[in-house]
């Protein structure tokens, strides 16, 4: 949350203090382990468990998400708009979460839905202000990965879930610059983490409406994600309505881009 506790109930209700806490779980704990030893309920070493990590949480989120402690310099370096939300911030803070081993973070970057209905909206007036946005704080984030050499063990994918027309959309007759939804091509960047260096893979024609050259599908994506990951593609599946899932699809094909690996 960019108010108040960055996660609810991540501090101490008023006149609890950590040590406080601490006893309070210890006796709470050798209650739930006397049921546990007596019942032999998985269930409540479950409840053990949660509040275990629940406490770990209180211990550790308020140091993690405190970009106070940063120095001057690496504020510089992201651009970081202090009390202010902002993606820079958010870049910031996905760093310090990689140092403490972290092992999936996901950032939202709003605004890129530009349709062109209103000057607002129009591509002339977003796209810049949104290149600024994020420009910085992603050229800060690998750079900072790289120097603290996280870099080599960090995947960063950059992408939308779908491309946009080349051409203008011009929604209910509007004469401002958009652009409408498109689901057969569109770019992502990858960087660290086995990616090779300074590469380019696929082509689209010279509209940028279709694949030309080395079609890669969300299932190929996602094979690779997995591969880099430590994951075994065709074995990964979850259950889903019954059946066990592949974000590949089929177990007997593969879908792995080994062009784009290091």
């Amino acid at each position: 949350r960019t108010t108040g506790d960055p996660i609810l109930y991540v501090s101490n209700p008023k006149g609890i203090n950590r040590d406080v806490r601490r006893r309070s779980l210890d006796a709470l704990k050798s209650l739930n382990e006397f049921e546990l030893k007596q019942f032999g309920n998985p269930e409540t070493l479950t409840r053990i468990n949660q509040y275990e990590l629940a406490f770990r949480m209180q211990m550790s989120v308020p140091e993690a998400v405190d970009l106070a402690s940063e120095t001057k310099e690496t504020h510089e370096l992201y651009g970081t708009t202090g009390a202010a939300p902002s993606f820079a911030n958010n870049c910031l803070l996905a760093r310090r979460m990689v140092e403490r081993g972290v092992r999936f973070i996901q950032l939202f970057d709003y605004g890129w839905d530009m349709h062109g209905t209103s000057a607002g909206n129009d591509l002339i007036t977003a796209v810049p202000n949104k290149a600024k946005d994020i420009d910085r704080p992603l050229y800060a984030l690998i750079s900072d990965l790289k120097q603290r050499g996280l870099l080599d063990e960090t995947l960063v994918v950059w992408s939308g879930e779908f491309g946009r027309t080349s051409m203008n959309e011009e929604r209910n007759g509007s004469k401002f610059l958009g652009r409408d939804h498109h689901p057969h091509c569109y770019t992502i960047w990858m960087a660290g983490g086995g990616i090779k260096k300074g590469f380019t893979y696929g082509q689209t024609d010279e509209l940028g409406y279709f694949i030309a050259e080395n079609k890669a599908s969300v299932r190929d994506l996602q094979s690779t994600i997995l591969h880099l990951t430590g994951f075994e593609a065709r074995k990964f599946k979850f259950p889903y309505q019954g059946l066990d899932q592949r974000l590949i699809g089929p177990a007997d094909e593969d879908h792995l881009l080994t062009d784009i690996l290091a």
